[in-house]
């Protein structure tokens, strides 16, 4: 029998410094590679599903290439696209050396191969490589990136709606999905008085998404409230969402065994 997959986000505010274009924090990438191997290696667990947001490095880009405020650009210049996703795999590699150099099998795949957009949004995927990946137990990576879009230009698809289009695939492939973690800077969800919010049904989070403030730097999909609206998407499939923060060693795994005791828990209809 199967083991149960495990979405994993590593935020882009969490992995670069989102202050500073194309900056990394090559520690917490290596910390968080190790702390992924041990899960990778473990055999008994469930199998990982990691992607990783571009930060500083493919926002940046996206920016420049006039996609600020907005995820699709119909007259973006092709060596704009082009810089993008350079931008996007330089963070990627990154990533993925840490991974490997600690031992987690990562296997890399960029949306940009596997996916296209229509109107902005994500439209076809060919997933196969993933779920191939995943039986031969490696470790699929993938990223936010940029993607052709149908109705023209390109469109930056987030790590969030990657995740998403995956997620709703490996379900309708019937293999369980355990739970999604996204690790961030902040400890969850935090109320208007600045307490974090235990638990978030998929109502509340949907809710929430369109009132919480934009990301830290520069971010061209929407920060904490595209977290929200994937992690409200999850649970009305029935995949509990962890929104944790990544800077505590420990956390990822915590939250990957469904024990971790903060954060905000999102879940239920």
């Amino acid at each position: 029998m199967r083991r149960p997959i495990v979405l994993v986000k590593l935020g882009g505010s969490l992995i670069t410094d989102k202050g500073r274009e194309g900056v990394a924090r090559r520690r917490v990438i290596e910390r968080l590679a190790r702390e992924i191997a041990v899960l990778a290696r473990g055999g008994r667990g469930p199998r990982l599903v990691i992607g990783h947001g571009s930060g500083s490095f493919g926002h940046a880009a996206a920016a420049h290439a006039g996609f600020s405020g907005r995820t699709r650009a119909k007259r973006a210049e092709p060596l704009g696209i082009s810089r993008i996703q350079r931008r996007a795999r330089e963070l990627h590699r990154l990533v993925a050396e840490a991974l490997e150099d600690a031992g987690a099998r990562p296997f890399s795949l960029s949306p940009s191969s596997f996916m296209t957009a229509a109107g902005g949004k994500p439209k076809s995927l060919f997933a196969d490589p993933v779920f191939a990946a995943l039986d031969a137990g490696l470790v699929p990576l993938v990223h936010g990136d940029v993607v052709l879009d149908r109705t023209g230009g390109a469109s930056i698809v987030s790590t969030e709606e990657v995740l998403l289009a995956l997620g709703q695939e490996a379900l309708r492939r019937r293999l369980a999905i355990a739970r999604a973690v996204w690790l961030g800077e902040t400890d969850g969800v935090r109320a208007s008085e600045g307490t974090t919010l235990d638990r978030l049904t998929a109502r509340e989070a949907l809710r929430a998404a369109g009132r919480v403030t934009g990301a830290s730097g520069t971010d061209v999909t929407g920060g904490m409230a595209l977290r929200l609206r994937a992690a409200g998407a999850l649970a009305r499939w029935g995949v509990p969402s962890w929104i944790v923060d990544g800077r505590d060693p420990g956390v990822l795994a915590a939250a990957v065994a469904g024990r971790h005791r903060g954060g905000t828990r999102v879940e239920g209809a």
